[in-house]
């Protein structure tokens, strides 16, 4: 049973790399070529937007969001330009995985201005 959920983990890294290379297709609308990066972003990116210290809910982004992301974004392109995504899929999963920063820096920013306005209410008196 380990190899196999093993095995579906190394196809599901395969897929982000087959998003982030269709992210940059003219073919595919603006609104799923927005989509497909948002996902390959957030699953490249070096910080989860739900920290994996945090008991159960930290890992709901690794086994929910990103293969949901995943799968719906496989659904709604193209089975063509799919297949033609994944040769240079296996070009970019060879030369590893990119960090993107700009994701982290954003899920950073987030948590920035929660705690920001979770002071403000903590210094109000209102709790």
């Amino acid at each position: 049973m380990f190899e196999k959920w093993k095995s579906r983990a190394k196809r599901l890294k395969r897929e982000i790399f087959v998003l982030y290379s269709a992210s940059r297709d003219r073919r595919v609308s603006v609104w799923l070529r927005l989509f497909m990066l948002t996902v390959a972003a957030y699953a490249f990116s070096p910080i989860d937007l739900i920290p994996d210290f945090v008991p159960v809910l930290g890992y709901v982004d690794d086994l929910l969001l990103v293969p949901l992301g995943i799968y719906l974004a496989l659904k709604w392109l193209p089975k063509d330009i799919v297949a033609e995504h994944r040769a240079r899929a296996e070009e970019l999963a060879r030369r590893g995985k990119p960090t993107n920063w700009t994701a982290g820096a954003l899920i950073l920013f987030f948590y920035v201005l929660l705690a920001v306005g979770l002071l403000r209410w903590l210094v109000s008196g209102r709790l």
